[in-house]
Formats: structure tokens, sequence, C-alpha cells
């Protein structure tokens, strides 16, 4: 009789302990938590990636990047809202921008801009926000062969994007990383110009050269190779970026507007 009180009392102990713990479960508030979803949403190698240059957490605080380019022809400053890409470039002969709705250019003097402003108003944040603009919706990963440069193999990530996702969806992009460090190594990539069909003709950046922004790895220096299909050969030229600068505050949208005309 004494072991069959004895194990009643238990047996309440352990139900009450149960519902206590199911009350506990009913009344956390996840707003108030901090939960890292990086791992459920992306493969792991790509989170990996992302929190060696110090996380998406860290880069989805900013809301606006600037940097400025040290080119032959002078300096190139590119500002961008992080948060709906519009965009501002300037030089000494033109500037170019997206306010958001469509792309404008405006000359200087007797200059004629021979690029394509469709393609080039975000073409240097894209490589120069690496690897977290591959973060961004409707992206697909898959991994791909390695590339192989002075006797090291970096994994490949394969980036795709789905049909409605920007101006030129059929571009494709490879991620290669360092696998001691893991981060990004190279960047592979095709240009389509719109064409809406698939390129075979790859190209090549170096990712080696890094810089500490605000508590994020980025870019100090992108050195473009020559290559034959996946075979990378000599460099063919080194791009600097200097004055970066990465700031919480939401640029005016007077920045991304076309000026007046005088």
């Amino acid at each position: 009789m004494k072991k069959l009180i004895i194990l009643a009392i238990t047996l309440s102990l352990f139900n009450c302990k149960t519902d206590q713990n199911k009350e506990v479960e009913k009344t956390i508030n996840y707003e108030q938590e901090t939960l890292d979803v990086t791992t459920s949403v992306y493969p792991e190698n790509m989170s990996s990636i992302f929190a060696a240059h110090g996380g998406l957490d860290v880069w989805n605080t900013y809301k606006s990047l600037s940097f400025t380019m040290k080119k032959p022809t002078g300096d190139e400053l590119t500002v961008t809202d992080l948060k709906n890409r519009r965009s501002y470039i300037e030089t000494n002969n033109f500037q170019l921008g997206y306010d958001g709705e469509t792309v404008w250019l405006e000359e200087h003097g007797d200059f004629k801009y021979e690029g394509k402003p469709e393609f080039y108003y975000n073409l240097m944040f894209y490589f120069y926000a690496m690897p977290f603009v591959l973060a961004d919706d409707g992206i697909t990963y898959e991994n791909t062969n390695e590339l192989e440069f002075e006797g090291k193999s970096y994994p490949g990530i394969k980036i795709s994007y789905a049909n409605d996702v920007g101006a030129s969806p059929e571009d494709e992009y490879i991620l290669y990383f360092d696998t001691d460090t893991k981060k990004m190594a190279w960047l592979g990539y095709t240009v389509t110009y719109f064409t809406k069909e698939k390129s075979k003709d790859w190209h090549f950046i170096r990712y080696t050269d890094w810089q500490m922004v605000n508590g994020l790895i980025l870019p100090k220096t992108l050195s473009w190779y020559n290559a034959e299909g996946f075979k990378v050969l000599d460099k063919r030229n080194d791009l600097e970026f200097t004055e970066v600068k990465l700031s919480k505050t939401t640029e005016a949208a007077s920045i991304f507007k076309k000026p007046m005309s005088h």
C-alpha cells in the first residue's frame, strides 16, 4: 500500500512538471527571440560563407552603401540604397542612376557614354556586395564543379534566378570559396545583355584582397582574369575600391533622381 502511495505521488509530481513545461512553451514570445534563420533558409555552405564575411544579420542592418572606384579616367562614385536597390553613379564625364522606376543618364559636355545604362547602373555594386547580394529572393543554389587555380581547388556554388527575378535572369553566377577560411575566393559569371538566352562565355573575378567595414568583410581590390572556358589564365586588370561607407540611414530619394537640365 505504501509503495502505491509513493508511486501515485511520483506520477502526480511528474505530471505537474510536464504541465508546467507545456505552459512555459506556450508563453515564449518569439518576437523577442534572436533566431538564426540563415541555417534554415540557405544551404549550409552559403551560410558558412555569409558568416565568414560578418553575417547576414549585420548586413541587413544597413540601408545604404557607397564606394569610390579608382579608374584611369578618374574616380567613379557609386551610391546604392540596399533596400530597394536605387542607385547613383557619378564621374567627371557623366551621371547615371536608377530612381526606382527608370534608369537615366546625364552626359557632361561633349562626352558620349558608349555603354548600356540599363546594364551598368547596378553592375559594380553587384560585384562589390558579394557574397551578400546572393541572399536575394528568387535565387536557386546548386553545387557545381570545383575551380582549379595554381594547385588549389575551390568548391563552386552555382547561382541561378527565377524567370521573373531581375532584368536579366538568364545571367548565371558561380561563387567559389576557400575551404579553409570559408571566404569567397572567385566569382564566375556570364553576361547575356538582355538577349533572353543563356551564355556559355564565362568571366572570372578573383576576391583575395579584403577590408573590414563596419563589421563586414568587403572587397578592397577585385582582379579580373582571362579564361578559356573554366580554365583561368593570367590576370587582366585590378580595380581598387576606396571610401567605402555603410550607413543605417536611408539616402534621400532626390539623390537617385535625374538632375534638372539647365
